[in-house]
């Protein structure tokens, strides 16, 4: 698969996700969602693994690795996320996580001393630029009176968490730990930490017995955490943090088309203003990587007719 094609996947199903969600707050705690929905997850993926010959078998080494990666990107993040929809709207949780966008730009020249360029930040500003431009009416209903400020203090708390577990994800494939078993034993341990935290809060392990809440948790297990993550984590891995987590800013948009299709949002100048801004921004950074690629490519690449000069010989 391409990257554009992974990007896109990313962007359009994570992007739902933020409506699925909604169905799943009330009746259960957003903890115990998040345990039905990784074990869920994991159970598939470990059945995939068996029927395709993956081996799931991996040193204790490798393992520690699956429960930073649990912690950091099925754990803490998830039951941050979804608290924060508790407390506020979904277009502030999404004005707070699109900050991850600066994160992964500056923990990956902390942690990897990958530099961004200019198009990439200048992308990332427009981008962020154009979600604020989006939800302009809400944050000027913002108060800190109220318990929206907790919501995008969590919110900023899972993208946080989120953009250190992009670091740990690169590192592991760098590792050449394979994808798709770090996500299932990751989700495992993610949510077995979703399961303790809940327990120790005396959270009830209820289950909610409707169509929406079903049909929702059967949708972020399967498409939001299995194709959703797998591509994402793959194209990590392929174009680095700070380009991939440039899906994180084109989420909001996907969430207010569907607002827009569902919950009769009306479009409006800053609806268009903020779309501009938003997609202005993808293609700058989108562009950067491919020119980035195309490098790569040239650098590995002997140009045809030539022939790789020997490697001298060291005395």
């Amino acid at each position: 698969m391409n990257s554009a094609f992974l990007y896109l996947v990313t962007v359009l199903i994570w992007g739902s996700t933020f409506f699925a969600v909604e169905f799943q707050l009330g009746v259960v705690a957003p903890e115990i969602s998040l345990v039905y929905r990784f074990v869920a997850a994991a159970l598939i993926l470990f059945g995939f693994c068996k029927c395709s010959g993956r081996r799931l078998h991996f040193a204790v080494r490798e393992h520690l690795w699956f429960l930073l990666l649990g912690a950091l990107l099925f754990g803490i993040n998830y039951m941050l996320a979804y608290r924060s929809q508790v407390y506020t709207t979904s277009a502030m949780t999404a004005i707070a996580f699109s900050t991850m966008l600066w994160m992964n730009i500056i923990n990956a020249r902390l942690f990897f001393g990958v530099r961004a360029s200019r198009s990439v930040i200048a992308g990332a500003a427009l981008g962020i630029g154009g979600i604020v431009t989006l939800f302009a009416p809400e944050v000027r209903e913002f108060s800190l009176e109220d318990g929206a400020v907790v919501g995008v203090i969590l919110a900023m708390g899972s993208a946080f968490v989120a953009s250190l577990g992009n670091m740990a994800s690169q590192r592991a494939q760098k590792r050449e730990l394979p994808v798709v078993q770090s996500n299932a034993w990751g989700m495992l341990y993610g949510s077995a930490l979703s399961a303790l935290y809940a327990a120790a809060q005396g959270y009830e392990f209820a289950f909610e017995v409707s169509t929406s809440y079903i049909v929702s948790l059967a949708y972020l297990a399967v498409f939001g955490s299995i194709f959703a993550f797998g591509a994402y984590l793959t194209l990590l891995g392929r174009i680095g943090a700070h380009r991939a987590g440039y899906a994180m800013v084109m989420f909001p948009l996907i969430a207010l088309m569907l607002s827009a299709a569902f919950e009769g949002l009306v479009i409006d100048v800053y609806t268009i203003s903020g779309a501009a801004l938003v997609l202005g921004g993808n293609v700058l950074v989108l562009l950067d990587g491919a020119r980035h690629a195309g490098r790569q490519r040239a650098e590995r690449e002997p140009a045809r007719g030539d022939t790789p000069s020997p490697e001298p010989i060291s005395s």
